[in-house]
Formats: structure tokens, C-alpha cells, sequence
């Protein structure tokens, strides 16, 4: 439970940016983006209008605030950060004194890695991407840190992976279901739409058993009008591990900085060799079975999903 608990912590500041321990107030609206989507829009005109965000290289932050809902005795994080596409992140954080001096987190192409002192001594914990990829299903948490990411406001979508939608909600958002191959599966990525700025406001991500495995909820979306899209300064993240109970946590960006990188060092992101321990998180899993159940293949139909405020599984383009 003591790695758990790490791994948590290391994957709020991952998607995160960092965090404070001063109280705060609830976050200031920002104005609202233009409206660049005409009534009932094309697939690929709302997949554009999404696409934009791949102007965004690079986005860095020192101004944020992450509660673990989940874990409420859990104080607020202090951190920076920086993030580059596709894999690149290094974030360093100081924690309460009662939990240590403070961790050293990041990815490269090749592998991902979290640095926290145990004792007197660090142990850090890392896998390789590709490998952790192939437990998905086994692993301790049930994403790859990648889509983490996209909750932040970078998701992309494939018009040619697209299996159905855009349909539009009976709350004016449209709705598109992508099918995302991984080596354990076929997984489906679920998004909702804002029927005018064009960006999305939730995802939610099934296994290939058809169980929800993870969920985000951005909001608070301030445009930038050089790359002519929203980013969330609100996110809400639950993950559903195969053993355990879920983990929900809360997100909120105070300032962004887009396309550079908040730091002058070359080895930004390099793993750390100091480390008098490491472990490799793929030796680290959860039950196969874990309490799976797949869930009914009937689909739900639109009205019922659509007043639950669930998205469609049944929906067809």
C-alpha cells in the first residue's frame, strides 16, 4: 500500500504541474473561447478543431494545485514542471516534512521513473514504456502515463480509428468513441465535445473487457489565441485499478507557459542515478482477475446514457 501510495502521488504531479500548500479559492472564470463549430459539424471538422492542440509542443507550469480526493488527509504538493511531446517530463517536488525531503519524477521515449527518499536513503521506481504497456490489465494503476496527458488538455483524436459519432447529447455535447489498439487489446476512448469552442470536456477510457478503467473531467478552459485552442485549468481524474478501491483527484492550473521549457538543463530528461534503490514497476501488479467483469454487450441505449450523464457505448456514427 506504501508503493501505491507513491505511485499515486507520482501520477497526480504528472498530470499536474505541481502544487501549494496555502489554501485556495475557487478558480476565476475565464472569458470564453470563440465559437469555431457550426450546428451539426463533420467528424472532421470536430477532429480539427480538437487536432489543434498539436501546436502545443511544449507547456510548463508552477501554479497549480492538486487535492487527492480520494485521500483527503493528503496535503497539497509543491512542485514544477516541465512537459514536451510526445514522452518528455521532469517534474521536482518538495513535500511536507513529515513525508521527506521531496521527489524527482519524469519520462523520456524510453522509460518512466519516480524518485522518492525512503529512510535515509531514494528509491526509484521505473519501467519502460513499451513493457508497461504490455500489463495494462495487471497493472498497479490501469493507464500509461501518456493519457494522463491528454486529460490535461492534449488528446488527440484519429479520424481513422474512429468507430462511431459524432453523435450529438441531450446537453449539446457531441460524443465520439476511438478505438485505441494496445498489445493486451483493443481499449475505447470515449469524448465529449463542447458544441462550440470545440474542445474536450471528458474521457472516459474502457479496457478491452469492456470495464471503465479511467475517467477525466476538464473544465475552466482559457483560449489561446495563437494556437486557437482551450486548455482546462480544471481537471477531475478518477482511475479504477483492477484491486483497490478508485483514485480521484483534482487539478487546478493557475498559469500556463506554453512551447518552453521553464528550465536550462540539458539533462532535463535523463533518469537520475543517485538512486541507492530501484525498482521496476513491472514486477509490480494487481491480480489478473482482480474482480474484472465485463460489462453487457446489449448496448445501452442514447436517452438512458444521455440522462445519466454516462457516455454511449452503443452509439453509431
Amino acid at each position: 500500500m506504501r508503493i501505491l501510495g507513491w505511485l499515486i502521488i507520482f501520477f497526480i504531479c504528472f498530470v499536474s504541474g505541481g502544487a501549494t500548500c496555502t489554501p485556495r479559492t475557487a478558480p476565476i472564470p475565464f472569458p470564453p473561447p470563440p465559437v469555431v463549430l457550426n450546428t451539426a459539424p463533420s467528424l472532421e471538422q470536430i477532429t480539427n478543431v480538437v487536432n489543434r492542440t498539436q501546436g502545443i509542443r511544449q507547456l510548463s507550469t508552477n501554479s497549480a494545485t492538486v487535492k487527492m480526493v480520494s485521500m483527503p488527509s493528503l496535503p497539497r504538493l509543491n512542485a514544477t514542471v516541465n512537459l514536451e511531446r510526445e514522452k518528455n517530463f521532469r517534474l521536482r517536488a518538495s513535500l511536507p516534512i513529515v513525508m521527506g525531503p521531496g521527489m524527482d519524477m519524469g519520462s523520456n521515449a524510453e522509460v518512466f521513473w519516480f524518485e522518492v527518499p525512503e529512510g535515509i536513503s531514494k528509491t526509484l521506481y521505473y519501467a519502460r514504456h513499451d513493457q508497461y504497456r504490455q500489463q495494462l490489465e495487471r497493472a498497479i494503476l490501469p493507464v500509461d502515463p501518456s493519457w494522463l496527458m491528454d486529460a490535461l488538455g492534449l488528446v488527440q483524436i484519429d479520424p481513422s480509428n474512429v468507430d462511431a459519432g459524432p453523435v450529438q447529447r441531450s446537453d449539446g455535447r457531441y460524443e465520439i468513441s476511438s478505438m485505441i489498439s494496445m498489445p493486451d487489446g483493443v481499449y475505447h476512448r470515449i469524448c465529449f465535445i463542447e458544441p462550440n469552442a470545440g474542445y474536450v470536456t471528458d474521457q472516459y477510457l474502457y479496457s478491452p473487457l469492456g470495464r471503465l478503467i479511467a475517467e477525466s473531467h476538464a473544465s475552466n478552459h482559457a483560449y489561446y489565441e495563437q494556437y486557437q485552442c482551450a486548455l482546462p485549468h480544471v481537471v477531475e481524474i478518477k482511475l479504477s485499478p483492477n484491486v483497490g478501491p478508485p483514485l480521484e483527484m483534482r487539478i487546478e492550473v493557475g498559469a500556463y507557459t506554453v512551447n518552453q521549457l521553464l528550465s536550462g538543463d540539458p539533462n532535463l530528461f535523463a533518469i537520475p542515478t543517485s538512486a541507492s534503490n530501484m525498482v521496476d514497476l513491472t514486477t509490480l501488479s494487481g491480480n489478473p482477475d482482480g474482480g474484472i467483469q465485463p460489462q453487457p454487450s446489449n448496448p445501452v441505449t442514447y436517452s438512458a446514457q444521455a440522462e445519466s450523464g454516462y457516455p454511449m457505448r452503443g452509439l453509431k456514427r
